[in-house]
């Protein structure tokens, strides 16, 4: 009995040793940042700079775009819409970008996506698809239901979902593009969803705006676009998460 007890204490020692090495085995790093990394979010705006933003094509301190009360506000300076807007100094392939904006009344901005620099082109829409902000009611001329917020920009139309809030009030606005699944949000709500390069798309391209923009919405990673269209525009919480 005693010799039984003996070689029992012994197996109960040796399993607690290798629980003890097992448990204090280092996780390789490549697992450790994979991890931290992983579905993390990225503020794109610090509230009190333009850090991390430049203007598009351009080098150079940017004069038309400043910070009031934390917001990264557009004064609203580009004669139209090109030449004004900034782009995100880092680019993006797969990503959930959220935002929160708001216009005054008559006011026209956008988010771009997948923008590409280059001396060939003038303006960020020429490549990248417009999540379209505007005052829907206030616009002094007729609007065609592309044209209004929240669209795939002279793409594809928001659903039923599409709740805005009063011009002059915080919206929130979501875009989630994953390898070429594409979806727009607004306040909380999913209001249009499309899949990028398909036969739909590619006749929606064919047939519409961009049929004159050969590369529009072709490149699969590229800048973060804001738009300045020649008036005031608030941007706040700007969060990405590489997807």
């Amino acid at each position: 009995m005693k010799e039984l007890l003996r070689k029992s204490s012994i197996v109960v020692v040796a399993i607690g040793l290798m629980s003890m090495q097992n448990f204090a085995k280092p996780v390789p790093a490549h697992h450790k940042t994979s991890t931290i990394k992983k579905g993390g979010w990225v503020s794109l705006f610090d509230g009190k700079s333009l850090k991390g933003w430049h203007s598009f094509n351009k080098k150079g301190e940017v004069k038309n775009w400043t910070i009031i009360d934390g917001s990264l506000v557009c004064l609203g300076a580009s004669a139209d819409a090109s030449g004004g807007d900034i782009v995100t100094d880092k680019q993006y392939a797969n990503f959930e970008l959220s935002w929160s904006w708001k216009i005054e009344p008559g006011s026209n901005s956008g988010v771009m996506y997948h923008v590409v620099e280059d001396p060939k082109y003038h303006t960020t829409y020429e490549t990248g698809p417009e999540y379209q902000l505007i005052d829907d009611n206030g616009w002094p001329d007729k609007l065609e239901e592309w044209q209004k917020t929240g669209c795939d920009y002279a793409m594809h139309l928001p659903n039923d979902q599409k709740k805005l809030n009063p011009v002059g009030e915080w919206n929130t606005s979501k875009i989630v593009f994953n390898k070429g699944h594409v979806e727009n949000w607004l306040n909380g709500k999913k209001i249009l969803e499309f899949t990028a390069w398909d036969a739909d798309w590619n006749k929606k391209k064919a047939e519409g705006k961009w049929k004159d923009y050969p590369d529009y919405g072709l490149a699969k990673i590229g800048h973060i676009a804001l738009q300045d269209h020649g008036h005031k525009a608030y941007f706040k919480d700007i969060m990405i998460r590489e997807l």
